[in-house]
């Protein structure tokens, strides 16, 4: 697959709070806490009827499942209205990720893209060094990974 329209976003010379995501707490679907201080963490902004988004989390699994031992979070964000945990759960059982419902996230509202998927890369001290395109049709690809987050974990 081919990424196409890559926003790559401007890193703004303040500090960060230690937290690698835009938001201030969130809580899996288990009930369990997310905190990735310290890690690079990929952001995945996803929804069950997005056809993009079902592309794209095998890719950011495997990608996961390679490199969670040098330091990478991964948290997919469900945007998903009116859909259960239980259906959320099971529709993500396979993933090594953790995965959470908006709802369940502390965060602006703003910051949450109604184009999805959107992945948002954040380096060891919480900058956003990458965004996908939130076009509703872009898609990431291993590639793209390796050359955007690879690099961080080093």
């Amino acid at each position: 697959m081919r990424l196409s329209g890559i926003v790559v976003a401007a890193v703004i010379g303040l500090s960060a709070p230690l937290t690698a995501a835009p938001f201030q707490s969130a809580k899996t679907l288990d009930g369990a806490p997310f905190n990735p201080a310290g890690h690079v963490t990929i952001v995945h902004y996803w929804a069950t009827w997005c056809a993009p988004c079902r592309v794209e989390m095998p890719i950011l699994d495997a990608y996961y499942r390679k490199h969670r031992s040098q330091g990478l979070d991964v948290i997919a964000i469900s945007i998903d209205q009116g859909v259960s945990a239980k259906k959320l759960k099971e529709g993500t059982a396979k993933f090594a990720f953790p995965v959470a419902h908006v709802d369940d996230v502390k965060m602006p509202r703003r910051d949450i893209h109604s184009a999805i998927p959107v992945n948002r890369v954040y380096d060891k001290v919480g900058r956003l060094v990458f965004q996908s395109k939130a076009d509703g049709r872009s898609t990431i690809d291993t590639a793209t990974l390796e050359r955007i987050v690879t690099p961080l974990l080093r």
